[in-house]
């Protein structure tokens, strides 16, 4: 039985401004509260010249300035799990405005499994306390008048979390654009079954509710897209619409999987994001290095 742990208010109708990240093709977003001037940020990205070892915060600059210009408040910096192919730009933009800085309760999975492949030490904190806030299912938090609601939903990474504000939903790589389908589920503590049920509870969610993808293609060349609604998902998304089987979507994706190559990011990503954003520490001389492994992953 599909249980969601929490009542959905589609009266809510919050503020969504996208950003999209070319070089990752992320979207992130500012939620806004339509009855106070409190927004969140779901999802940011911060700039990475691998070949040339160089951080860049272009991206996140866009964010901050925006928030400054229309003279809103940060309260909340939200991850929707550790992902693979970007960096995150939450610690950057917390120093410039503030907030405070979620994941879902799993991210001790996440850093336990790759403070090893990493080789990490003891020195590594595998507890989460770099975040601000270690969301369970069915947690709830303010975003000025706005009650958000926090729904599990596995199966991409461990700690996979969708944040439901209102009649918006922001599904992390759970989903992707109808004819985008599903993310991958083969990353270590990932599983294709589990993310079909996790699926599945968030395509139990209103019919009219908003979804916010973190991630698009454009698949066949279309322009790049990243809001749709659950009833479009139930309807024509590629993987999982129309009744698909739970047994014929692990087939399929588990088959997908195998075909795909490592995200170009995934070295670097991992390293910062399991440590929430922050780069790994500075060594006697002043650097900063990222490990890696060979044939660790």
């Amino acid at each position: 039985m599909i249980t969601i742990p929490f009542t959905p208010d589609l009266t809510v109708v919050p503020e969504v401004v996208a950003f999209f990240d070319a070089p990752t093709n992320t979207i992130s977003y500012i939620v806004k509260d339509p009855n106070s001037n409190a927004c969140a940020v779901v999802d940011s990205v911060m700039d990475i010249d691998y070949a040339a070892g160089r951080i860049t915060y272009d991206g996140a600059d866009k964010i901050i300035a925006f928030i400054q210009d229309k003279g809103w408040t940060l309260e909340w910096l939200i991850e929707t799990h550790v992902h693979a192919d970007h960096l995150s730009a939450a610690p950057y933009i917390q120093g410039k405005l503030g907030g405070k800085l979620g994941i879902g309760e799993n991210i001790t999975i996440v850093q336990d499994t790759f403070g090893k492949i990493f080789n990490e030490g003891t020195a590594f904190q595998r507890d989460g306390s770099q975040f601000d806030r270690l969301f369970t299912d069915g947690d709830s938090y303010q975003i000025g008048t706005m009650t958000a609601h926090v729904m599990h939903t596995p199966g991409h990474t461990p700690a996979c979390m969708t944040h439901i504000v209102g009649n918006a939903a922001f599904v992390g790589d759970t989903l992707f654009m109808p004819d985008g389908g599903s993310a991958r589920a083969d990353f270590p503590g990932g599983d294709a079954r589990t993310l079909y049920r996790s699926i599945q509870r968030v395509l139990a969610l209103p019919g009219k509710t908003r979804l916010f993808m973190c991630h698009d293609y454009g698949p066949n060349g279309r322009d790049i897209q990243w809001e749709t609604t659950v009833a479009d998902e139930i309807e024509h998304n590629i993987h999982v619409g129309k009744g698909t089987s739970e047994d014929g979507f692990v087939a399929m994706r588990e088959a997908r999987d195998a075909t795909l190559a490592m995200p170009k990011l995934i070295i670097p990503a991992l390293q910062v994001n399991m440590r929430a954003g922050k780069l790994p520490p500075k060594d006697e001389d002043g650097k900063t290095f990222l490990k890696v492994p060979v044939n660790g992953l």
